[in-house]
């Protein structure tokens, strides 16, 4: 494990995890809950979610899995991960810049779901903090994909193992984590 990936394993641990009854937005009911935002928004959470995603996506690039032109973020958890993961690529001399894709349309402006630079056509990572049972990236892969985008690979920082990774495959896409609920129930 990577420093920025253990460093980054430590502050979740210790401030997003939380145990009590929560509602997820999948609509489920859970005994812990985990907060990402509470470790992604700080300074130096922002930086170690970009390193340990980055090196994540090298590796799967490096092992044939997926080779992308951008970085995609679910709103609302997926976005600083997006911009976190395009800061790092350009700190170490690539480009991957971010999108966001929406849950809705704005009523106003050009009224499009998914923002960012990116051209139809790229290749994308969608990020994500926290996966269920990957509902939230199947609606936003299909927005992209809807827009010309072909989405290479989902990396989240953790998965709560509860189908996610099955309905993303099942989508046709591959995912990845850097986390499981392993790594936080007790």
């Amino acid at each position: 494990m990577s420093h920025a990936r253990a460093r980054l394993l430590d502050a979740l641990k210790r401030d997003a995890y939380r145990e009590g009854t929560f509602t997820l937005a999948s609509g489920k009911t859970s005994d812990f809950f985990i907060d990402c935002k509470r470790v992604m928004l700080t300074g130096e959470g922002h930086s170690l979610c970009g390193a340990a995603l980055f090196e994540e996506l090298e590796r799967a690039e490096s092992a044939g899995l997926a080779k992308v032109d951008n970085v995609a973020g679910v709103a609302l958890g997926g976005c600083p991960l997006a911009s976190a993961v395009a800061l790092t690529a350009f700190d170490r001399k690539r480009t991957l810049d971010a999108l966001y894709v929406r849950k809705e349309s704005k009523d106003h402006g050009t009224r499009s779901m998914v923002e960012g630079v990116a051209k139809p056509g790229a290749r994308v990572a969608l990020l994500e903090d926290v996966m269920t049972t990957g509902g939230s990236s199947l609606k936003a892969i299909e927005q992209l994909r809807a827009e010309g985008f072909d989405v290479a690979i989902v990396l989240a920082l953790v998965d709560r193992r509860e189908g996610a990774i099955d309905a993303l495959s099942a989508a046709g896409v591959r995912a990845a984590t850097l986390f499981g609920r392993e790594d936080f129930v007790r």
